[in-house]
């Protein structure tokens, strides 16, 4: 009877997904994969149409997942800092000696929560245009040629992906061996998340990967992004961090600040936030070609991953948003 009924929940459930979906815009062509996974019970997937190769889309399908992967890089300097191999006080000098001078006003929590002053968007994509690479080196030397920062460290937040570039050469630094490496043996490996790894090259995307438009590859740099994974891997690392597997959960769960003690909304790679009184973890990702969302309901061992193969962001987002409605009962 139990069989019965969990199959009749995930049939019902699946079908709630599909209506949510089109309700959302999705409609019969489009590329998409929804796992949802509720009170604990096994995740339920929705995969709609096929890759750019081709082949269906299934909950084991390896794409891309963007600023998701601030995540792992996340979890991988939290790791660090429970060995106390890193101190989130120190300065980015202190483990980047190479860039300018700017680098002693950065600490390494501005980095992990956004407030470090580090340029973004058009200012930084300017810096490096001419030469058109997006591999950490190139990035690196881009920052190497900035004499000054956009803002002093510390007193807004700015989202900004060149600092979780940063924090992964650090990273890398702090732990004597490469970010891919280490994230395998400290995060992927015990957690069985066997279809996930970071991606440096040279190749576009990592064997058996979704490939991406031609036109506009996945940038090559690590800890920005660079993770490739699966919709049944995230849901893996939803649950992992729910009941707190890798030991960091709490640290990764504390919203930043400003250095005036201003708290935000915002904690280590993760958006924090209450819905219908419960705490809400949520983080998206967009690439061209690609939109993501997880999101976690905090005490409900409740969750889900979007990971749509189009550039519209705001279809995911309202897809994300009927999906937590509908997870929380609201």
């Amino acid at each position: 009877m139990s069989d019965r009924n969990g199959l009749n929940r995930d049939a019902a459930l699946t079908t709630r997904i599909a209506t949510l979906a089109e309700q959302a815009g999705y409609g019969a062509h489009d590329h998409f994969v929804v796992g949802v996974q509720q009170a604990g019970a096994p995740p339920v997937f929705l995969p709609r149409g096929r890759t750019l190769a081709g082949e269906p889309l299934t909950a084991g399908t390896i794409l891309y997942t963007a600023s998701l992967a601030k995540q792992i890089t996340a979890a991988c300097a939290a790791l660090l800092v429970r060995q106390g191999r890193l101190d989130t006080a120190s300065t980015l000098a202190r483990w980047m000696p190479e860039l300018p001078a700017w680098a002693g006003t950065v600490r390494l929590r501005h980095l992990i929560s956004h407030t470090s002053g580090l340029p973004e968007g058009v200012t930084f994509d300017d810096l490096h245009r001419a030469q058109l690479d997006r591999t950490t080196a190139g990035l690196l030397d881009a920052l190497a040629g900035i004499d000054r920062l956009d803002g002093a460290p510390g007193s807004e937040f700015r989202y900004c992906n060149a600092g979780y570039v940063c924090l992964a050469v650090v990273v890398e630094r702090a732990a004597g061996r490469p970010l891919a490496d280490f994230a395998r043996e400290q995060v992927f490996g015990p957690l069985g998340m066997a279809d996930s790894r970071y991606w440096s090259g040279p190749a576009a995307h990592p064997p058996g990967a979704a490939p991406l438009n031609a036109h506009f590859p996945a940038p090559l740099s690590l800890g920005d992004g660079g993770v490739w994974s699966t919709a049944s891997d995230l849901l893996r690392w939803n649950q992992a961090l729910e009941h707190d597997e890798l030991g960091v959960s709490a640290l990764l769960q504390t919203p930043g600040h400003l250095d005036d003690g201003t708290r935000l909304g915002y904690a280590w790679a993760v958006d924090v936030r209450e819905y219908a009184g419960r705490r809400l973890y949520r983080h998206g990702g967009r690439w061209a070609g690609l939109s993501a969302q997880l999101v976690r309901l905090a005490g409900r061992d409740s969750g889900f991953v979007i990971l749509a193969l189009d550039d519209d962001e705001d279809r995911t987002a309202t897809l994300a948003t009927a999906l937590i409605e509908e997870l929380t009962g609201s």
